[in-house]
């Protein structure tokens, strides 16, 4: 089985969605194997996003989601990765599509909702950061 690793951001936990968001994930067949609600801090928000460390909007990234709540998760099933994806949708809730995460609850690009790791590498990097290693 395949693991992946999801965050519900903090405009996601404020606009009450976890439930719904869940409930999405356990009605594709996927199974929660990790979840914890935890206030970001800025070391775990900067190696979570070190990819983009060195771009414009990496601070105000960081700022926008430090000391705020997220649902960290595990999530595991067959091609849990790929679903995820296709199931939280395009960044960009204007390109997402209806029936994704974002297609049907997300706003404006800077608070999209969610995250889901984007391959293999990302997702073991992304659960060793929020998780430890449980891999």
């Amino acid at each position: 089985m395949e693991r992946t690793f999801v965050m519900i951001k903090p405009d996601g936990v404020e606009r009450g969605l976890v439930g719904e968001i869940i409930s999405r994930i356990e009605n594709k067949g996927l199974k929660l194997i990790q979840l914890k609600l935890i206030f970001a801090s800025p070391d775990i928000l900067e190696n979570h996003y070190m990819e983009h460390r060195n771009k414009p909007f990496f601070k105000d990234l960081v700022d926008s989601m430090k000391d705020k709540p997220v649902l960290a998760m595990v999530v595991e099933g067959e091609n849990s990765i790929k679903l995820m994806r296709i199931m939280v949708g395009d960044k960009d809730p204007l390109c997402a599509l209806p029936g994704t995460i974002r297609g049907d609850y997300a706003i404006e690009t800077t608070k999209n909702l969610i995250h889901a790791s984007d391959s293999r590498e990302s997702a073991v990097r992304e659960i060793t950061i929020w998780f430890g290693d449980i891999l």
